[in-house]
């Protein structure tokens, strides 16, 4: 089965947390990974690792992955709307804690995302994120290297 376009993974990488465990598991499938942030990041010394840095605004680094992905495409990033550009595109969209946005799951995502945000500005949320934890870690090298696997093996 020959394949028309390699599989590329996109970091949107600000506040990504799993940066390293992208790095692992693209290097074990020799896959091209852009970690994309405004601003200086330091990455491994690899030719398979792009860094790309983008100017400075709210959406740039947003812009530039939805711009490129696509169905052999995996972006990692928390940014629902993000995920949501990029899964209409066709890419597959993995948040660090592994959960997966999919078609079904996007629409939901993106609901309560903007609930959530609007109870903020009104004052009554001020929680955030639940802390980051290592069966988070675990789930997204998971959900990374199975969507890896799917793409690999074709539709």
């Amino acid at each position: 089965m020959s394949e028309a376009e390699p599989i590329t993974v996109y970091v949107d990488a600000d506040a990504c947390p799993v940066k390293a465990e992208v790095y692992k598991v693209c290097a074990r499938h020799g896959l091209k990974t852009y970690v994309v942030a405004n601003s200086f990041m330091a990455v491994p010394n690899d030719p398979l690792i792009e860094r790309v840095i983008v100017p400075a605004g709210a959406d740039a680094a947003d812009d530039w992955i939805a711009a490129r992905a696509g169905p052999r495409a995996v972006v990692v990033t928390a940014d629902v709307p993000l995920a949501s550009r990029c899964v209409k595109a066709g890419a597959v969209a993995i948040a660090p804690n592994g959960r997966r946005f999919t078609e079904d799951s996007i629409g939901l995502a993106l609901a309560t995302r903007n609930l959530l945000h609007e109870l903020r500005s009104e004052g009554a949320v001020t929680g955030g994120p639940k802390p980051f934890a290592a069966r988070d870690r675990s789930a997204f090298l998971s959900a990374l290297d199975q969507a890896i696997v799917r793409l690999k093996r074709g539709p």
